[in-house]
């Protein structure tokens, strides 16, 4: 059974921003600041110029394979053998897991301060209820995630208001260091994390061949505009060393240039967290479903429900794994979290060069800057993802090769497992 069609272009579009905006630039912005001084913003810059990059690459690939399993099936597609793109939609589900905890458990710390709830019982109860909302249906989740967009992005423009009286007090080009401002754009990328989901959701969207691809270019315009006149204002109002040094930044912020206005942020911070949490579960119930159906995992978890309209096996799989990794520190996940997002990035823009060279151009979206058959844009993004890699700390490689260690077992179960048609 399909899944229902059931967003446009406008829904898919607020999906990407709903994401992108989330629990990154509300969490870790500070931290940032620490590592790129008053450059802050150009770190953002960076970030958004990356994902541009492999978003473009998104955009082409998404025009031409509109399916649920997103990066598995360009991987697919691009690799003459079933290992990597095994490990490329292993990997998006691992960090997709882990990422919802992570956030889940920030949702629980803002909730702890406002209500006194223990944070781990307010991030299991919010995974739960999300879950549920994820099983009920894409549109009532799309509903939800208008609403949720709509106050964070409230929350940031307020900050970008309230900053115009104070830009022009700092040297906006001074920075620790230039290595801080790489190092930054490493840790906020997770702030940018978002528009590569859009195409997980290319079999609930209307005319996905057109609204998938402007979804993914819109999302990364808007969100890094934002972004960039957020990180303006907040340095020109606070001192980065402040800044840098503040469980909570942007009420930092806030309350210095109007005080009293902290606890608002606390308020805004749930939904920001929240919403992030929602489309994390429903992107990476997706891509489950979508390799499910392939026949990598067992056919049981692309079962469609009748009513609903959503893969609701794999929606509680998620929901329970999610609630299996509550705990982890959201600044350490953060950096984990992007390094295995990297290399997702580096295959999808590979992915893109080795269709093109084989097959050629596609119908709907084509990238721009091509020799021949050649797409010079994710080379470009490739090299990137590479030279970004070596900015990681050794912790995150560390358990990042675990993690790809784990996978690995787990393909090699799955071929016994096959091949004894145990599913």
């Amino acid at each position: 059974m399909p899944l229902k069609r059931d967003i446009g272009l406008l829904e898919a579009t607020i999906y990407g921003i709903g994401l992108i905006l989330g629990a990154g630039i509300y969490t870790l912005i500070g931290e940032a600041a620490g590592e790129a001084g008053n450059a802050l913003w150009l770190s953002f810059v960076l970030a958004a110029f990356i994902a541009c990059l492999t978003g473009l690459s998104y955009a082409e690939l998404s025009s031409r394979f509109p399916r649920a399993g997103a990066e598995f099936v360009f991987a697919r597609k691009a690799f003459r053998n079933s290992f990597i793109p095994f490990m490329v939609g292993y990997l998006t589900i691992a960090t997709g897991v882990v990422s919802a905890a992570t956030v889940a458990l920030g949702f629980g710390g803002y909730f702890s301060a406002v209500t006194g709830v223990e944070p781990i019982v307010a991030a299991g109860v919010l995974i739960v209820l999300l879950s549920y909302l994820n099983y009920r249906g894409i549109k009532e989740s799309s509903y939800m995630n208008i609403v949720f967009t709509a106050v964070e992005l409230f929350g940031l423009l307020f900050i970008i208001f309230i900053g115009l009286p104070y830009l022009g007090s700092v040297d906006y080009f001074e920075a620790p260091s230039i290595t801080g401002i790489f190092t930054a754009a490493v840790l906020i990328f997770f702030a940018y994390l978002g528009f590569e989901e859009i195409a997980n959701i290319a079999e609930e969207t209307k005319r996905a061949r057109r609204a998938v691809p402007l979804a993914i270019i819109i999302s990364i315009a808007v969100t890094t505009l934002v972004y960039v006149l957020v990180a303006l204002s907040s340095i020109s109002v606070v001192p980065w060393e402040e800044f840098s040094r503040s469980s909570a930044p942007l009420a930092e912020v806030s309350e210095r240039a109007v005080p009293g206005s902290s606890g608002m942020f606390s308020i805004i911070a749930l939904f920001a967290t929240a919403n992030t949490v929602l489309i994390l579960l429903i992107v990476t119930s997706r891509m489950l479903y979508g390799m499910s159906r392939n026949g990598v995992f067992p056919k049981k978890l692309s079962r469609v429900h009748p009513k609903r309209g959503t893969p609701y096996l794999s929606v509680f799989l998620v929901g329970a794994l999610s609630l299996l990794f509550i705990g982890f520190n959201i600044g350490t996940v953060a950096e984990i979290t992007n390094l295995g997002v990297f290399l997702i990035f580096l295959s999808v823009n590979v992915s893109l060069i080795l269709i093109r060279l084989r097959k050629g151009f596609g119908r709907g979206f084509t990238l721009p800057l091509n020799i021949g058959r050649f797409p010079v844009i994710p080379a470009i993004g490739a090299v990137f993802c590479v030279y970004m890699l070596t900015f990681f700390s050794l912790e995150a490689l560390i358990v990042n090769a675990v993690i790809i260690g784990f996978g690995t077992i787990l393909y090699f179960l799955a071929l016994r497992l096959r091949a004894e048609r145990r599913f």
